[in-house]
C-alpha cells in the first residue's frame, strides 16, 4: 500500500531494537515531512558511524581515532582497570563521572549453555593487558546473571597469583522498590553484599 521507497524506509526503522509497525511508520512519515538538510545530516550521520567507528587496540571500546580518548588521557589512574562487557558500559560510568581509571572491553559473558567458552570472549588480550601494566586493583563490572557471574569467577581465578585486589561492583535492590518486586537472585545479592550501618 505504501510506495516502495516508504515501505523500504519503514523496513529499516523496524530493524531496529524496540522498534514495531507503528513506531517505524511514525518515524518514517516523520522524516519524509522534515526539511532536507535535516534528513541528509541523519543519513549522513549513519554511514559515517559505520565507517568510522571501530574498536579501540587498547581497550576494546569504540572510537573514530587511533586510540580512544580515554586510553590516550595521560591523567587517567593507571593502577585501576575497570572490566567491563560492551563499549555502551564504559559511557554510563563515564556520565556518572566518579571513575577515573582505566577500562577494558571482553566479547561478552562465559555462556556454555549459548556455546560462548573463554576463549571466545578475548580473555588473552586482557591477561595481556594485565601483564604489561602495574594495576592494583581489578574492577569487574558485569551484569548480575549466571553468566556474570560465570564471567567474573572466571577472570578472577586467571587472576590469582598476580597478587592484584579483585572486586566486582556491587548489586541489589535499587532505591525505592518495594521488596516483593524483587527477583531471588538480586535479593541474594543484595544480602551478600550487605554493609554495616555506620
Amino acid at each position: 500500500m505504501y510506495p516502495e521507497s516508504l515501505k523500504n524506509l519503514i523496513e529499516s526503522f523496524k530493524l531496529l531494537p524496540g522498534i514495531g509497525e507503528k513506531t517505524a511508520e511514525r518515524l518514517a512519515f516523520y522524516l519524509i515531512n522534515e526539511e532536507k538538510e535535516k534528513t541528509d545530516f541523519f543519513a549522513d550521520s549513519i554511514i559515517k558511524a559505520k565507517e568510522k567507528i571501530k574498536k579501540c587496540p587498547v581497550c576494546n571500546g569504540i572510537t573514530d581515532k587511533e586510540i580512544c580518548d580515554i586510553c590516550s588521557n595521560s591523567s587517567r589512574d593507571k593502577t585501576f582497570l575497570c572490566i567491563v562487557e560492551d563499549p555502551k558500559s564504559i559511557f554510563l560510568f563515564e556520565k556518572v563521572g566518579t571513575y577515573n581509571g582505566e577500562y577494558h572491553v571482553i566479547d561478552g559473558l562465559i555462556s556454555p549453555l549459548d556455546g560462548i567458552d573463554p576463549d571466545d570472549i578475548g580473555l588473552e588480550k586482557l591477561v595481556k593487558r594485565i601483564n604489561d601494566n602495574d594495576y592494583k586493583e581489578i574492577i569487574i563490572a558485569v551484569k548480575p546473571s549466571i553468566e556474570g557471574e560465570t564471567t567474573a569467577l572466571y577472570i578472577k581465578k586467571i587472576i590469582d597469583g598476580m597478587n592484584i585486589k579483585v572486586t566486582r561492583i556491587a548489586s541489589g535492590i535499587p532505591i525505592g522498590t518495594d521488596i516483593e518486586f524483587i527477583d531471588a537472585m538480586t535479593l541474594e545479592r543484595a544480602l551478600e553484599d550487605r554493609k554495616e550501618i555506620e
